[in-house]
């Protein structure tokens, strides 16, 4: 069978790269162009038609990954962008070209997102630049792989949590006093909130704890118009899979889905992009999965 002539149908599954993936290892939180291959964050693929124009986004830890694919989204769709990141330089200058090759605004804010002030600073920064902010993106997120749970030092529980959660309630807690109404809040959190791997136990931990805050918040958030809602990836392919997982989990990474690969971050963004969009008006305390078939119970 063929698609119509003309169609712009492709088949899923041979759609992006499959495993087995070379062998790779890098230092958290890794960078995009030491993989392979290289992810795909909608460089070549996304076509912006005017959903957000006008608009302003926060995005943190869009230097790589989800975060950057729904930087360049919100960029294509008439968005001026802000966003976060923890240490790579390299990847966050690329970010902000490709927001500014958009004739966009890019704020690009270095930050640990653990300190309370530090997430108050970021949301008053961009609401003084940007005169306003209208849809916060909370995406970045830290992980790391154990073998089994008494591996786990201490320390890493601490910082995942921090990072994970308590920057969800600061930044949340600050952007509502100046998103509008029509303005929206939406939270990444993971197949792992419903799937958890004991491997990923703390990271898995905090996924659940924002699927939770997301519909308490969006209960809230919605008395001022605001709408919250959560996405909820599977595997997709991004600096945090070859900097936390050892070399065979890399190697077969995604290859369980019903697709055989995992997702690219360019198949991800276009879900921010509707929940942030007028299009998503009745839209207020969902979850969305993307997960290459794969069942959230």
């Amino acid at each position: 069978m063929t698609p119509s002539k003309g169609s712009p149908l492709k088949d899923p599954r041979t759609l992006y790269p499959k495993p087995e993936f070379p062998s790779q290892q890098q230092p958290i939180p890794g960078r995009e162009d030491k993989m392979r291959p290289v992810p795909d964050h909608g460089e070549d693929s996304y076509r912006g038609t005017g959903k957000l124009e006008g608009c302003t986004a926060l995005v943190t830890g869009a230097d790589s990954g989800i975060g950057k694919a729904v930087a360049l989204a919100y960029a294509r769709e008439g968005a001026d962008v802000a966003f976060t990141y923890l240490t790579e330089d390299q990847d966050a200058r690329n970010t902000a070209e490709l927001i500014h090759a958009e004739g966009r605004k890019a704020l690009v804010i270095k930050m640990d997102q653990t300190d309370r002030k530090a997430c108050d600073h970021v949301i008053q920064r961009v609401v003084d630049e940007f005169d306003g902010l209208d849809i916060l993106v909370n995406n970045a997120a830290f992980q790391m792989s154990y073998e089994k749970m008494a591996d786990i030092p201490d320390e890493e529980i601490k910082w995942a949590f921090s990072t994970n959660i308590e920057a969800l309630f600061y930044l949340c807690r600050a952007a509502l006093k100046h998103i509008p109404p029509g303005g929206s809040i939406i939270n990444t959190t993971s197949i792992q909130a419903f799937k958890p791997s004991v491997n990923l136990a703390p990271y898995a931990a905090t996924k659940a704890a924002i699927a939770n805050f997301t519909l308490a918040l969006a209960e809230e958030a919605i008395e001022q118009g605001v709408r919250v809602n959560g996405v909820a990836p599977g595997p997709v392919w991004t600096p945090l899979i070859p900097s936390t997982f050892p070399p065979e989990k890399v190697e077969g990474f995604g290859g369980n889905t019903l697709f055989g690969r995992p997702a690219q971050p360019a198949e991800v963004a276009p879900l921010y992009v509707f929940l942030a969009s007028p299009a998503a008006s009745f839209v207020a305390g969902e979850i969305y999965g993307v997960t290459g078939g794969s069942k959230q119970l």
